[in-house]
């Protein structure tokens, strides 16, 4: 106490950086001594940064893509459907409606979703709404209380068995993220090998250009807890349907 009080406290504040220095470096020094090499003190070379170019040229072809996708993303528990056209995938979805005794459907408000022709094709008692086609409704709520999302992809990367899914205002996230069961439209011309090649796209754009979130999908929600004990749809849709179109 006397000491401290003799020195300023700049003084007092230097001395105390200075002993947090040496500690440091002694805590270094004896990691460094315990695994068996001279201690570090710059910083290793890069010999490339980002993915080595045999790996930017990695490709496969429409039908390995599809394969792939569908390979992995069966493997986490999702559904594939290859369907010629948005036809088939209209009758696939009021088929899987009947099935499941589906009353509600939200889908968002795409040109191509609005083609589907839902509301012609679903069966008698269920209903279609669209996102964001009314000020005065609480959209998250009724996402919330939807039987079915559907959704179409951005892109799909078969390498990961993963879906893109790009926000806007026409577009909600919660689509996606809150109907008990989804349903994502895949234009086969829209998958991709690598996700390299989808993030790509975003590095172009440019940050002013983003959209308000990018969402990827790999699957139906999964969870587990420090004892492994998985369980599916905690956190999003429990069944996930990726339709590949084309």
């Amino acid at each position: 106490m006397a000491k401290q009080q003799e020195e300023s406290h700049a003084e007092w504040l230097a001395r105390l950086a200075e002993l947090s220095k040496e500690k440091q470096e002694s805590f270094m020094n004896g990691i460094a001594k315990r695994l068996g090499h001279p201690r570090l003190t710059s910083a290793p070379k890069h010999p490339y940064r980002g993915a080595p170019p045999f790996w930017q040229a990695y490709e496969w072809t429409l039908e390995q893509r599809i394969q792939g996708f569908t390979d992995n993303f069966l493997s986490v528990g999702g559904h594939v459907a290859r369907l010629e056209s948005m036809a088939d995938a209209s009758a696939f979805i009021a088929g899987k409606a009947e099935e499941m005794s589906a009353r509600s459907v939200l889908r968002q408000d795409e040109p191509a979703l609005e083609a589907l022709q839902l509301e012609e094709k679903l069966p008698s008692g269920a209903s279609v709404t669209v996102w964001n086609s009314d000020d005065d409704t609480s959209w998250k709520a009724v996402a919330a209380g939807a039987d079915f999302g559907v959704v179409q992809a951005d892109y799909a990367v078969a390498y990961t068995g993963s879906v893109t899914v790009l926000s806007a205002s026409e577009k909600g996230r919660s689509v996606s993220l809150l109907p008990t069961v989804l349903f994502i439209i895949i234009p086969v011309e829209r998958l991709r090998t690598r996700l390299g090649e989808v993030l790509t796209t975003f590095d172009e754009t440019g940050r002013e250009g983003l959209p308000a979130g990018i969402h990827f999908i790999s699957g139906p929600s999964r969870s587990s807890d420090i004892e492994n004990d998985l369980t599916i749809g905690v956190h999003g849709p429990g069944i996930v349907y990726a339709l590949l179109v084309g």
